[in-house]
């Protein structure tokens, strides 16, 4: 099976890396616009298959396309990360111009593949995927919730340990729904627990809305520390997003998907829980909401359509 990642940066590369050392892809392409950029990673992966018991193959090319034929998946990841100080709305105009670029190549050469976004404002770059290539929705998805969620189990479990509870962090359930983005992400603290205790059971209000805004802050943390958007945690994410589809795992994973009805909302994309499996996304998983979450969501819904509204405005 071939996957292909487009942007061999920090992201894309990290993709790449944890796709080939869970050996579920026979081949991996690297693509980079950058001369010779994805070739040395790849070959930096490829020296460290003997070590590490690596089986997939890591291909890097530059603007060959042509090399990325019929890849069963698609991640892309081109595009200009955040800097400091920067929303993910303000990359809007110029990285939906380099995703719509690079989403014509594509398919140009897998007309078949499943395209995975994470390109920011990964929302509103996935929606426009959606539109300008007019696929069925269930092969279009974009990160999100997957990565927000891991970070809300991790700040979950920091949380417990500060009221000294031992717990680690696949001990936690937790889940992000809503967009990818510091003020609408919607962390479902009605459906966070503890080895199958819930956290309200365990944790002081503070420390459960304290664990909330970090998990909101998560990714502008990360890029105030570091200086760019982070790269470890959301190319693991993608990598099991990938593997999902690759092995037909039919996981429940929340992702970036079109609604065309569910949640009441139609004709945007948006983060919620979905069943991923060999044709992509097979099922969105309605959960129910109430109060302050429901509320929260139907914010992240308005803020979504506000996002689309300035992208269409960008792009004439």
């Amino acid at each position: 099976m071939k996957v292909t990642v487009v942007g061999a940066g920090n992201v894309g590369a990290t993709v790449a890396n944890v796709i080939a050392m869970k050996n579920f892809a026979s081949e991996v392409v690297l693509l980079d616009i950058k001369e010779g950029v994805a070739e040395g990673k790849a070959m930096d992966m490829m020296q460290s298959a003997p070590m590490l018991g690596i089986d997939t193959m890591v291909t890097g090319v530059t603007k060959d396309y042509a090399a990325t034929f019929g890849s069963k998946v698609v991640v892309i990841t081109s595009g200009v990360p955040r800097k400091p100080g920067m929303s993910r709305e303000d990359l809007i105009g110029t990285n939906a111009k380099i995703v719509r670029e690079v989403v014509e190549e594509v398919l140009a050469y897998s007309p078949d593949a499943i395209l995975i976004i994470i390109s920011n404002p990964m929302d509103a770059m996935t929606y426009l995927t959606l539109k300008t290539t007019r696929l069925p929705r269930n092969r279009v998805l974009g990160l999100g919730g997957l990565l927000d969620s891991s970070r809300f189990k991790y700040y979950i479990a920091r949380a417990l340990h500060q009221a000294g509870i031992p717990a680690t962090l696949t001990d936690v359930d937790g889940m992000v729904v809503g967009g990818h983005n510091d003020k609408t992400m919607v962390p479902l603290v009605s459906y966070a627990a503890y080895r199958g205790i819930p956290i309200t059971k365990l944790l002081s209000p503070a420390a459960i809305e304290e664990a909330v805004g970090e998990t909101k802050r998560g990714g502008a943390t990360l890029t105030r520390l570091i200086g760019t958007s982070a790269w470890y945690a959301p190319g693991a994410a993608v990598a099991i997003l990938v593997g999902a589809i690759v092995t037909d795992a039919r996981r429940l994973i929340p992702c970036c998907v079109y609604l065309d009805g569910e949640y009441g909302e139609h004709d945007l994309c948006i983060g919620v829980p979905v069943i991923l499996g060999a044709k992509g996304v097979e099922r969105i998983v309605d959960v129910d909401l109430e109060g302050s979450e429901k509320e929260a969501f139907a914010e992240s819904v308005r803020a979504a359509r506000e996002t689309n509204a300035a992208l269409a405005e960008t792009l004439g």
